[in-house]
């Protein structure tokens, strides 16, 4: 495939070397999401038959819950990709160690303890009355959520390696991991399912595991190999490393938890007005429309280090013409979710039966917020890559703050119901999507002033 990938870009016309290497990943991306999607969505009816769609819907509510707390990682992770970049793209390679040590060894510390900290809290809490659920799980829930969170610390620190692929313009990382993660997930739920037991505690375990033996497994990988020389060495843990990637981190932290609230509250606003039964439904549909999402995103991803090595090299050129390019590519995702929307109904039907039942309001609504979503990716990818966030920053404030609110507002006050918190988000989406279409603008005429170039 690589060799083939490269005869393509040749003929195409694509000379520039970092185009050839996005163009490359991005052809390898497409097969482990390719593998990814067929596996997720296998997954689905799978996990339903083995725990039913109530213990599902908690599962899904679950999940999203502890993904809040992915913003402890307080931004380092894409601190850590940017630094990473930037130095190895100027020949810093005793920079890129030591940033790459102060990120793991401070991750470690703050994961370490925040587990402490929430296994202690944990015996005090009515998990039961949080999720809206049967009383009877509440000592499995008890007994879950410790062991789900301590490996949810430890993904914390081994998926910091992925920042590092990705800083390298090693583009398809992701999606490898992703996929090898899916592959052995449908791998163990149908083991599961011929057993006579449903266990949402065992299920659970397993899933949490997964990951974090996958990112670990590529750790020992990697530092023994590819980037050996940039093995982390607590030694090499300083405060100014430390404050050069916390800078940019910490904006991206905010930024962080602003994502969060806008795309993983919805299952749990969900859960709390209509019951953990109506979180699969919108889940089921969300799942369907994001494939336009994770599309788009295997062509957008491997731009992010790129237009930071090109913006430290000013090469402006290349940065005008791919963006220029990834807009005529984003033509193609309204027509692809119009037509989603025409074969909703028959997709939802072959996909997961009778056993749920999606009104086509959310249907619409989900393909508005593809649409909308995908748009604002072209710019947020580049003023990403820059590391100029901070209009994105106060932006993504206002929106974390009026998104709840929102979401309550169109399902019951409108009577929008599932459909409610996907039209919040949208909602917030456009406002973003035009601030970060001006700063791009404004960068690359090179009349960005003040707050546009910070």
């Amino acid at each position: 495939m690589k060799q083939l990938l490269i005869t393509l870009s040749d003929k195409a016309g694509i000379k520039s070397r970092r185009t050839k290497n996005i163009v490359k990943h991005i052809g390898w991306s497409s097969s482990y999401k390719i593998g990814s999607i067929i596996a997720n969505f296998m997954l689905v009816p799978l996990t339903i038959d083995y725990l039913d769609a109530e213990n599902y819907g908690i599962w899904l509510t679950l999940s999203s819950f502890i993904s809040w707390f992915s913003f402890f990682d307080i931004g380092l992770g894409n601190g850590l990709k940017n630094k990473f970049a930037e130095a190895k793209a100027l020949g810093n390679y005793k920079d890129a160690q030591a940033f790459v040590s102060t990120a793991y060894f401070t991750i470690g510390s703050i994961s370490l303890g925040i587990v402490i900290i929430f296994v202690g809290i944990n015996q005090f809490i009515n998990w039961t009355q949080l999720f809206n659920t049967n009383a009877s799980l509440q000592g499995e829930l008890s007994v879950l959520f410790p062991i789900i969170f301590t490996f949810f610390g430890i993904q914390l620190v081994v998926k910091l390696i992925t920042s590092i692929y990705l800083a390298n313009q090693n583009h398809s990382i992701q999606e490898k991991v992703q996929f090898l993660g899916q592959a052995l997930s449908l791998l163990v739920i149908f083991i599961l399912t011929k057993t006579d037991q449903s266990s949402l505690l065992i299920f659970g375990i397993v899933f949490s595991a997964l990951p974090v033996f996958i990112l670990a497994g590529l750790n020992l990988f990697a530092f023994n190999n590819e980037f050996k020389k940039f093995k982390p060495k607590f030694s090499l843990w300083k405060k100014e490393y430390l404050r050069e990637i916390t800078g940019l981190g910490f904006k991206f932290f905010v930024i962080q938890i602003a994502a969060t609230v806008l795309f993983s509250t919805d299952n749990f606003i969900i859960s709390k007005l209509f019951g953990p039964k109506d979180v699969v439904p919108y889940n089921v549909a969300l799942k369907y429309f994001s494939l336009a999402i994770i599309g788009f995103n295997v062509i957008i991803t491997p731009y992010w280090s790129s237009f930071t090595e090109a913006y430290a090299n000013k090469d402006f050129e290349w940065i005008e013409k791919s963006v220029s390019n990834i807009q005529k590519i984003w033509l193609i995702i309204p027509i692809a979710l119009l037509v989603m929307v025409f074969l909703a109904d028959l997709f939802y039907q072959f996909w997961v039966g009778e056993q749920v039942t999606i009104p086509l309001k959310l249907s619409i609504a989900m393909a508005l917020f593809a649409a909308l979503h995908t748009f604002s990716m072209i710019y947020v990818n580049f003023i990403n890559g820059t590391g100029m966030i901070k209009l994105q920053l106060l932006g993504s404030i206002i929106l974390m703050l009026i998104n709840i609110p929102l979401s309550i507002i169109f399902s019951i006050n409108f009577n929008m119901g599932l459909a409610g918190p996907i039209l919040a988000t949208c909602v917030c989406i456009t406002g973003s999507g035009f601030l970060v279409f001006i700063q791009y603008r404004k960068i690359i005429n090179n009349n960005a002033k003040g707050i546009w170039l910070k």
